[in-house]
């Protein structure tokens, strides 16, 4: 007898296979992170613990040397940043069998790229929030109470008060001269900002020239829009507004080494069959902690500073 027509086979019963679920999951994961892409990034997979410890040692100077004298030595109190991993996000399905039975297989992939999107915005956000803390700011309160204001780079965000305005190029070049001044390495560094800005820049007559500007073919994959001053700027709708009645977006010029992202267990997809329901759960997780490395004093004054934080419209 031929084979029939109807055998199950791997494409069939694709969505009982995990590694299916799985792969599609990590996929749809990395290509929607933004944020998370540009900051420092620890693998913390596999090992036990709740706390991770960086250490955060002091920048040394140069000395003169004189003739016939002893080098001179340098010594510090080093310190350390603590990373607390206790940010632990799900994505869950109960598929039905009468809807494993009925829907097209394009339902799986829906629901693995879904996934991917809403845990990679998550941990975007929360590295955005987070940055809402650069210049003895509040985090993730929603005034930001140690951010700039869009329009000049200069006057402080006060709470409340609505007083953030768009973004201009002096703001842009007064942060700039910020991390300048608090050496913070050329290479590295990123510019992030909503929408909103991105709509900014485009009415703006030199950002839209190629020669300033520079062509990119990785807007969709990686959201960046181009470089200015030498920093690559990057479109994140993730730019929460806060949840407050005064809801400003946050803009983030910052440096790879001025936050860290630590990934106890990766983006991990499981299914199990639940028959008291009839149904397939499908899940997926991630468990992170995230940290400032290198910020602004509450003070304003610049303590190895490599973030700073500008306050726009929505």
């Amino acid at each position: 007898m031929g084979l029939g027509t109807n055998n199950v086979t791997i494409t069939t019963a694709a969505t009982f296979i995990p590694e299916i679920w799985s792969d599609e999951t990590v996929a749809a994961y990395k290509k929607n992170l933004v944020l998370a892409n540009l900051v420092m990034k620890m693998n913390f997979k596999g090992k036990k613990g709740d706390v991770i410890h960086v250490p955060a040692p002091t920048r040394g100077s140069a000395s003169a040397k004189a003739a016939s004298t002893q080098v001179t030595l340098i010594a510090a109190t080093e310190s350390e940043v603590q990373v607390a991993i206790d940010k632990h996000f799900e994505y869950s399905r109960l598929i039905e069998d009468i809807v494993e039975a009925q829907a097209l297989s394009s339902l799986r992939q829906f629901y693995t790229a879904d996934a991917g999107y809403a845990l990679a915005k998550q941990v975007d956000t929360s590295l955005i929030e987070l940055g809402r803390s650069t210049n003895g700011g509040a985090g993730t309160n929603v005034y930001a109470t140690g951010a700039f204001i869009g329009g000049d780079g200069t006057s402080a965000y006060v709470a409340a008060s609505n007083n953030e305005s768009a973004l201009t190029d002096a703001a842009i070049r007064r942060t700039i001269q910020r991390m300048d001044d608090t050496d913070t390495p050329m290479d590295g560094r990123f510019f992030v900002i909503p929408p909103s800005s991105r709509n900014t820049l485009m009415g703006l007559a030199r950002y839209t020239e190629q020669a300033f500007v520079g062509g990119t073919n990785n807007t969709i994959r990686t959201g960046e829009i181009g470089n200015l001053y030498g920093i690559p700027v990057f479109v994140s709708s993730n730019c929460d507004t806060g949840s407050g009645t005064n809801n400003p977006r946050v803009c983030l010029m910052g440096h790879k080494d001025s936050m860290v992202l630590v990934e106890q267990v990766g983006i991990r997809s499981q299914i199990q069959y639940k028959q008291e329901y009839l149904a397939t759960l499908y899940t997926s997780d991630t468990l992170y902690g995230v940290q400032i490395l290198r910020a602004a004093a509450s003070s304003g004054a610049a303590k190895s500073a490599s973030m700073f934080a500008l306050l726009v419209p929505a």
